[in-house]
């Protein structure tokens, strides 16, 4: 899939993917987010609860990016 798919999300940064995409799922089945937007939103949501569970995102790799803490020698 991806070449050495290392973790680059931390902690902080997944949790809030999960809230967000907790709440576009809450307002998908109250009937808040509806008609196109309410769909394009839920994909997002998908793909936000899946990148934190395996704590890879795609974006972040072509740009070096990492929100993970490095631990540091001893």
């Amino acid at each position: 899939m991806f070449p050495a798919m290392k973790k680059n999300m931390g902690f902080s940064d997944r949790l809030v993917r999960l809230l967000v995409a907790g709440t576009v799922v809450a307002l998908f089945f109250t009937n808040i987010l509806t008609g196109p937007l309410a769909y394009v939103l839920l994909g997002l949501a998908a793909v936000f609860t899946l990148t934190s569970f395996v704590s890879f995102c795609p974006l972040y790799a072509p740009f070096g990016f990492s929100t993970r803490s490095r631990k540091r020698p001893s």
